[in-house]
Formats: C-alpha cells, structure tokens, sequence
C-alpha cells in the first residue's frame, strides 16, 4: 500500500510541476523545486503516522499527508534513512493532517449523504471503540483537573476539545507561513494565500457546497448571524414585513433579528413548542409564514433539546407560503461536527457555524450563502480587502466573499479550521453521527432510569443522534449541580446556555444542566458521569444531620463559628 501511494504522489508531482512553476511566473524558476523523492518520503511518513493512529484503514491513493503540516526533515534531493527515520519519528509526534478528495459540486451527488441501510452490525461493533481510539489525539483530554481527578469533558456543546493536528497546523504556520494574504508578491505571501483559501474549499467540501466563493469567513456563528441580518435585512426588510423564528433559538439567531427587525419597522413571529415540549410545533410555524414573510431563520438541531427540526417541510412552507423573496437561515452549529450536512440537499439559503465547535480553533467561523443571495448584498463592513477601487469620489466593492471579509482576516485560524474539516472528514461524518447516537442512547438510558430515584427531568426528545442532553434534578440548582460534578473531574455547563425564552417555555427558568459529547467521548465517560451525579445527589440532598456525622460538639461550633476579622452575620 505504501508502494502505491509512493507511486502515486510520484506521478501527481511529476505533472504539477511544470504547472506550479509557470503559475508563479518567472521568479519561481530561481525557487528550490520540491523533488518527487521527497514527497515520496514524506508520503510514507504520513501513512506511517496514520496508521500508529488507529484509524479505519485507508485505501492506496485515496489521501495524501499534507505537505503543510510535515517539517522538512528531508532535503529535496536526499532519501537517506536518518532522513526517512527523522520524518518518521516526528509524523509519530504529530499525526498528520489527511487530504480528502475534491467536494463534489453543483448538481452531483453528496459524498456526505447518510444511508442507514448501508450501516451494518460488524459497523456498530467497530464503532463502540471510535472514542478510545482517537481520545489520545485530544490532548486536553489527558490532564486531571485535580490530583487523582481525571478529566470527564461533557461540554462540547459549548465547545469541542482539539486534535493535535489542528493546534499543530495553527503553530506551524505562525512559524512558517505567517504573512497576510492577497497583498503580496513573496513567498510567505504565496503560501499563506494558498493555504488560506484552500481551507475555504475543504469547509465548502464539508457541507457540499456548490462553490467555496460561497464561504465567508466570519470570527463565529453570531457574526455570521449579524452579517446576514444588517446586509441582507437593510435591503429586504420593509416596514410591515415579517420575520419567523422559533421559540427554541440560540439568543445569536434571535437577537440579531430584533435589531433587524427593530431598524426596518418589521414584524417577528414566534413559532412555539410542540405539546409534549421536544421540538418546534410545526403546524404553528407553518401558520405563521404568511406572503409578507421575508426570513425563515432556525436551528439544525437544538442546543438545548437535542432535536433535529423538521428542516425540510420549513423550507417547504418558506418557499410556498412566504414572500416571493423569503430567505431561509440555518443554525447548524451543533450540526456540522456530528452528522452529514448538504446545502444543497437542505435547499436553505444561508447556513451559519462556529470553527470552535467542530474540533477548530476559537475566532472563526464561517456563513455559506447561495451564490445569488450573496451577490445581492451590500457590504457591511468597510476596509481593506472588501473593495475593488476606491476614489476619492467613492468605492466599488470586491465580489463575494471578499465583498464581506474587510480587513485582516484570522488566516492562522481559518488555516486550522480546514484542517478540523480534513480531521472530520477523514473520520468520516456518517461515522461520528452513528457512533454519537449510541452515546445518546446510553446517556438517555441512565438518565431515565434516575428519573424516580433522583428526580430527573430530561428536556427534548427521548430518541436522538446528538449526544447532547439538558436535564434537572429535583431540588438540586442547576449550578450547584454542575459545580459538584466539577468536584468529581466532570465538566457539564448550566444555566440557560444562551436560550433564555426556551428555558421559560420549558417552565426552566433558573436553568438546566446540559451534558454533551462527541466523537472523543466513551461509553465509559457516560458510566462516570452516571455515577459521579448518584454522589452528588446524595450529597446534596442528605439531611445536615448526615453530612456533620462524625463531628464532636466542638467540631459543630467551629465549623459555624463566625471566620476572624467577621461579624456573625457575615
């Protein structure tokens, strides 16, 4: 296999070489030029490094490692074996990034699309190891968050841990690439523009996009938000028109919108919960859109119930019922990192997510909008790299997705998030979503088997992919909750995790605590967290008498003796 791939890169550098130096004009001519042998070490370090990860094998050819995350331990003409050991031993160190094919475009097929059918028993049983085998890829996973602790991270939610090979491509471009993109002749400039937008295809590769034109990077998801709000909302929203949204959101799909909605004179709509309370009322939402409604906006799947909203027959009511020019936005943060996603299949027209998220660094995101609406919207940020001339009498703007990328991009982190994309992709998405329902399911299990010991209450459906559950326990505050389990070395959140009107509707007001996995969890993470909220509840709820068993008189008046330097009231 290793021959093959050798062979293979061999021949695809020996055809693109003459490409790349005529592409980088006469000045590459005086340039190093990156022999085959080389590549071809490189190559069977990178498959080398893959396999001491043990991911699903790779078949011959299908990938390459990425020539941007190996350092050159090997000189162009060399293939000596302390340069072949050298590499070895640092692709070892540092696991190397996987380059998937070319997405497919517009009017193909998705490579992405999940087919339960397809999914067998030998499948699932190779699945219930995912987590073990790519924990050790995380290395925040391995620390103890106290002596004796170790570390149970059930936040991703929130946000999503690293593999090394992303905080590697971060460092190592900082340390070799570093440059600003689009404004330079030099070489630095060169790869830092090359590597910069070649992260803008793999995130188009991510989600099927017919385009990567149609990325725009964005520092998250509530940028992304607000972009589409203040560019596109300025020139479609009028007073009278309305904007449907769910009762379920993210506090950065609604609040962007009431400002909208706010400057233009424009109406928003809240469609409210089903009855039993696990998803969006889909008959309400529907009553809602009427021929004044411009903007359809809702989550992929809840952070807080953990559903999936019935995406397809919203788009379906949008495009009959609403305005000629309704637009449809998705919120697909806690769905890109766990499951197959398609633009083009879902047939929305902007689709929001956050770099942080999906195994990437913090500070990027990125909005996907169809080619048309994007072409239709007027900058919202004026700058460097947005304009096509300025004058003194005025400014003509870059097409998308220049047109909204003013300024300095965060190129290091968009460089980190294509190699999140390669990490997620390389696993492959259909396998993340399989391998996280069985998680929920265990998760779900031991939740509900507490609900009459511990008084749990466990919010959303009761059957879902995303291992991602908010819940209560009878008198015990949410925050204390999550506090106590910290004690134990088990990370959740609490609160209201940015859905506040949702908490209420859920008659939650003070909150719920939320547990929530991916791909890096075990089923053993689960086991803990099971155990160490039995602890805690006991704790918590036994009667003061319990805990001070043990104590003497003495130990009783010292222990609620006024502190030195205090009065007794505080």
């Amino acid at each position: 296999e290793l021959e093959a791939q050798v062979a293979q890169v061999r021949d695809d550098v020996e055809k693109a070489e003459p490409r790349r130096r005529m592409s980088r004009g006469a000045a590459a001519s005086t340039s190093r030029p990156v022999g085959w042998a080389y590549r071809a070490v490189v190559a069977m370090a990178g498959a080398a490094a893959f396999s001491l990860t043990s991911r699903p094998p790779v078949a011959p050819g299908a990938w390459g490692a990425s020539m941007s995350r190996l350092p050159a331990t090997v000189e162009s003409s060399t293939t000596t074996t302390e340069g072949v050991r050298e590499a070895l031993e640092r692709a070892a160190e540092d696991p190397p990034i996987l380059e998937t094919p070319p997405p497919p475009r517009a009017g193909a097929a998705s490579d992405t699309a999940s087919d339960d059918a397809s999914f067998t028993e030998e499948d699932a049983a190779g699945l219930e190891t995912l987590g073990a085998r790519v924990r050790s890829e995380f290395p925040a996973l391995a620390q103890e968050t106290r002596p004796g602790v170790p570390l149970i991270y059930l936040d991703s939610g929130a946000t999503s841990q690293k593999p090394r090979s992303v905080l590697a491509a971060e460092r190592a471009f900082y340390e070799r690439d570093n440059s600003n993109v689009h404004r330079g002749a030099h070489t630095l400039a060169t790869r830092a523009t090359e590597a910069y937008e070649a992260a803008r295809e793999k995130v188009a590769a991510l989600i099927n996009a017919p385009s990567a034109r149609e990325i725009v990077w964005t520092r998250g998801a509530t940028e992304a938000v607000n972009l589409v709000a203040q560019s596109w909302g300025s020139t479609h929203l009028e007073p009278g028109d309305e904007i449907v949204l769910t009762v379920l959101e993210h506090h950065a799909n609604l609040v962007p919108w009431q400002l909208a909605a706010s400057r233009a004179g424009a109406t928003i709509k809240y469609a409210q919960l089903n009855a039993d309370r696990t998803n969006v009322d889909l008959a309400h939402l529907q009553s809602l859109i009427t021929p004044r409604t411009k903007m359809v906006a809702t989550a992929y799947v809840s952070n807080v119930l953990g559903c999936e909203t019935p995406l397809e027959d919203i788009v379906r009511a949008a495009r009959e019922r609403g305005a000629p020019d309704c637009a449809v936005l998705v919120d697909a943060c806690q769905a890109v990192p766990h499951r197959p996603v398609d633009v083009q299949a879902l047939g929305v027209d902007f689709l929001v997510a956050s770099g942080h998220k999906m195994c990437g660094p913090t500070g990027i995101g990125f909005l996907w909008g169809s080619g048309d609406k994007l072409e239709a919207m007027a900058p919202w940020q004026g700058g460097g790299e947005m304009i096509d001339t300025v004058t003194l009498d005025g400014t003509t703007f870059a097409a998308p997705p220049a047109r909204f990328e003013a300024g300095t991009p965060p190129i290091a982190q968009a460089v980190a998030l294509g190699v999140a994309c390669d990490y997620l992709r390389g696993i492959g998405l259909e396998t993340i979503q399989n391998y996280e329902r069985m998680l929920a399911e265990r998760l779900l299990d031991g939740l509900r088997a507490r609900e009459d010991t511990l008084g749990v209450t466990i919010y959303g459906p009761g059957d879902r992919d995303v291992a991602l559950v908010a819940f209560n326990v009878q008198g015990i505050h949410a925050t204390d909750l999550a506090f106590f389990l910290d004690q134990e070395g088990v990370a959740t959140r609490s609160g209201h995790h940015c859905c506040q009107p949702l908490h209420h509707a859920l008659d939650a007001d003070a909150g719920t605590c939320r547990a929530s996995l991916a791909l890096y969890n075990t089923p053993a993470d689960v086991d803990v967290f099971l155990e160490k909220l039995d602890e805690v509840a006991a704790f918590v709820k036994a009667e003061p008498e319990d805990t001070l068993e043990g104590l003497d008189d003495g130990d009783d008046a010292s222990l609620f003796a006024p502190l030195p330097g205090t009065s007794p009231t505080e």
